[in-house]
């Protein structure tokens, strides 16, 4: 994921206050099996458009849970939580991110496509208990290796045992080295797609041993 192309060197998508003035533009995102209205704002990510990262991702045959709880990770304003909650109903999507002005978006965004299996929250917000059997995210490559790698760990520990977590990631940001990173930790992660420079995750738990 890039900041928005208006922001200011100073001002990034994942702050938690954006500096920069609020200018709201709703577009049309049409996919292949849904459609829904996205209003988009400076200071939050990919602001007037869906960005070809996360539309890869979304019109991808991936797996998703038909009920239960899944997770659009570093939500921004919404598209991915918007997605998942039009294909899975019964199930509840919980929308995170740490940029107060993206959680409004996709509370916003939510309610103008009459979703209301959309929870927005921001990161320390969610209950301890709950486990993911989905989770989907074009993460914040920009906020550094190291706190990635920490938000990746304690998102990814909260993946049901059978469930699954699909990113995508440009190359030139470390598409390629984060897939190795994700099998140093344990994870079984396979590349699904490769299209202009972007990268698509899997993400799985290894295997329960028997005993």
């Amino acid at each position: 994921m890039l900041p928005d192309n208006d922001s200011q060197p100073s001002a990034h998508y994942f702050d938690e206050q954006p500096s920069v003035p609020s200018h709201p533009s709703v577009i049309d995102v049409t996919l292949p099996d849904t459609a829904f209205a996205l209003e988009t704002d400076r200071g939050v990510f990919s602001h007037g458009h869906l960005d070809n990262a996360t539309s890869m991702l979304l019109r991808a045959e991936l797996p998703l849970a038909t009920s239960g709880d899944v997770l659009d990770l570093g939500c921004g304003a919404g598209p991915i939580a918007m997605a998942m909650a039009r294909r899975s109903p019964a199930a509840t999507v919980w929308a995170v991110d740490v940029n107060l002005r993206a959680r409004e978006l996709t509370a916003r965004n939510a309610r103008r496509n009459e979703l209301s299996n959309v929870r927005v929250i921001a990161p320390g917000e969610l209950p301890q208990e709950i486990r993911f059997a989905t989770i989907w995210s074009n993460p914040p490559i920009r906020v550094g290796k190291s706190a990635l790698h920490d938000l990746l760990l304690d998102w990814l520990g909260r993946l049901t045992p059978a469930g699954t977590a699909c990113l995508v990631v440009q190359k030139h940001l470390g598409g390629d080295s984060l897939q190795r990173w994700l099998d140093s930790q344990g994870y079984l992660t396979r590349r699904l797609a490769s299209k202009s420079g972007n990268r698509l995750l899997e993400i799985r738990n290894p295997p329960l041993e028997k005993p």
